[in-house]
């Protein structure tokens, strides 16, 4: 892949020779600075024991990768490769002694160097505390934590998803090892695709924006149908990223051909200028937080990306509790998000007098401390944590665990 090329070329860049072995034991290599690229190789060919060969011609390559037995690793390896089985074979870190020990552990992958990051480190404090609160065992784990996943019975993704991503490939793999997951992979196909949320909404009568899946041979369709200004969507867009406002033909005409160029269907979408959008947060079909999410300042989105700059600006944001919001609203955030299934999910809808619109369904929503858990509280991570606990009981086939 280009994330595993790069890392080889970064690591391997001061050799001045044209070849190297790389022997990996358990994950590690007795040099730390190749630790990353040892890992990141052990979780692609999870044997305990590998060595790697690489080649340079103008760029290092892996030539090839091999499981070694115990009488191949040099004797002078023995005392590490000891030492490294050790940590493996110890499992997950040791938590603090409690009176009980955890039944049920739970994984909470993150990006502690993500920046915008789907939920900040205080509410990341706040999911731990309440997952030990209740019993349940929980460590934050990061992309290289990879080949551990079977080690828990939960996973929890906090970090933004996509289909192309790692977050994506961590969920497959805990599903397939049996794992409650939230995102599961089927919920981030399915939000992480503008199309298809686009067609199942349409499917099943919930009010939209006036919306046309956009190909090439119907660019022409887009000024009639919806006018101008209107907004267009790239399939994978996230986070006001991928989504841009165009008001002329000229520029439609650019910004459509750019969009096609990626991808062979996007979505566009008539423009409903308002001052804010709703978001109502749902887990196992319940509402938990309703949101409004205020407009940047002199800008259509809640979020400004300012190009060149880097900067990001972004609305104030007002929490209510459910029971206070509109309830259209709230029924027509449980009406689509129950079509995506029963996880974690924010619905963006933009009301237009008595009529609510859905934007999108987000799977893996903003919970931030401050601004999403202002109503509930501690509440608002309880929930979630004893909803995870509730699931993992009944994929074990037990009976639910005294607290």
């Amino acid at each position: 892949s280009e994330e595993l090329d790069a890392l080889l070329q970064k690591s391997l860049s001061p050799l001045q020779a044209n070849a190297f072995t790389l022997s990996i034991y358990f994950g590690r290599n007795l040099a730390a600075r190749y630790d990353r690229l040892s890992l990141r190789l052990f979780n692609l060919f999870q044997a305990p024991l590998l060595r790697a060969q690489f080649v340079r011609d103008g760029h290092w390559e892996l030539q090839s990768i091999r499981a070694i037995a115990a009488a191949e690793i040099p004797s002078e390896h023995h005392q590490f490769v000891v030492r490294m089985a050790r940590e493996h074979f110890a499992g997950r870190c040791h938590l603090p002694r409690k009176r009980r020990a955890p039944h049920y552990y739970l994984a909470i992958l993150y990006d502690p160097s993500e920046q915008e990051a789907p939920s900040n480190p205080r509410a990341m404090q706040r999911f731990v505390r309440a997952a030990e609160k209740i019993g349940l065992g929980v460590e934050l784990i990061t992309r290289d934590d990879y080949a551990r996943v079977a080690e828990y019975d939960g996973l929890f993704i906090r970090t933004t998803t996509s289909v192309t991503h790692y977050t994506y490939r961590f969920a497959r793999r805990a599903a397939a090892e049996g794992l409650v997951v939230i995102d599961d992979p089927e919920s981030i196909l399915r939000c992480t695709n503008k199309v298809y949320l686009a067609e199942l909404l349409n499917r099943h009568r919930i009010r939209t924006p006036k919306t046309l899946v956009v190909h090439k041979g119907n660019v022409d369709a887009i000024v009639s149908e919806l006018g101008l200004p209107c907004v267009l969507k790239q399939p994978d867009s996230a986070f006001s990223r991928g989504v841009v406002k165009v008001e002329h033909q000229a520029a439609l005409k650019q910004t459509v051909a750019k969009l096609l160029d990626n991808s062979e269907l996007i979505v566009a979408q008539e423009f409903l200028p308002t001052d804010f959008d709703w978001r109502v947060g749902i887990f196992d079909r319940r509402p938990l937080y309703v949101c409004k999410y205020f407009m940047a300042r002199r800008h259509w989105q809640i979020v400004h990306r300012q190009p060149g700059s880097g900067k990001c600006l972004e609305g104030e944001v007002e929490t209510l509790a459910v029971e206070a919001a509109p309830q259209q609203v709230v029924q027509t955030a449980l009406r689509a998000a129950n079509l995506i299934g029963d996880g974690l999910y924010g619905v963006d809808i933009k009301q237009v007098g008595r009529r609510c619109y859905v934007i999108e369904i987000n799977d893996n929503p903003s919970i931030d401390a401050g601004l999403e858990d202002e109503v509930l509280k501690e509440n608002l991570y309880r929930i979630i944590m004893s909803g995870f606990l509730k699931r993992i009981e009944q994929q074990k086939h037990l009976p639910p665990v005294p607290l």
